[in-house]
């Protein structure tokens, strides 16, 4: 509850796919702590995801869905436009695999079938685009 602002839906939300990352092996117990450390370290890191999948997501398709008035829960009026417009500056191929990827919680390799592409052209657009978009954040911080 404490990792989710103590909304008991997403709480539970953030539990349930807790397990299923432990049931599907993408997170894995391998005894260099005990097993409940292990376990609130996967629901910490779940609900922080979580977390950044809805700001993303907010960015990304606007609170009702519709593109893309961007609406970070939490973030600077300021930083959330400047976000968009980084957004909006990059190649559209590359926007749409980070927004699937980011926003929708789809893996890279999802993003390609949805996208009808190869799995390593979407990783590479991946890799662009975020690095893109870092590289124009960062100048727009610079003085």
């Amino acid at each position: 509850m404490a990792c989710c602002g103590r909304e008991r839906e997403r709480a539970e939300d953030v539990l349930q796919t807790s397990y299923l990352k432990i049931l599907e092996g993408r997170a894995r117990f391998e005894g260099r702590s005990s097993f409940k450390t292990f376990l609130f370290g996967v629901i910490r890191r779940t609900a922080a995801e979580e977390r950044r999948r809805a700001a993303l997501a907010a960015v990304f398709l606007g609170r009702d869905g519709a593109r893309p008035e961007p609406v970070a829960a939490g973030a600077d009026p300021v930083e959330r436009l400047a976000f968009a417009a980084a957004l909006a500056r990059l190649p559209w191929r590359q926007r749409e695999v980070l927004e699937l990827v980011f926003a929708h919680g789809l893996t890279v390799g999802e993003a390609a079938a949805t996208l009808e592409i190869a799995p390593g052209s979407a990783a590479a657009h991946y890799a662009r685009g975020k690095g893109r978009l870092a590289h124009i954040l960062r100048r727009r911080k610079s003085p």
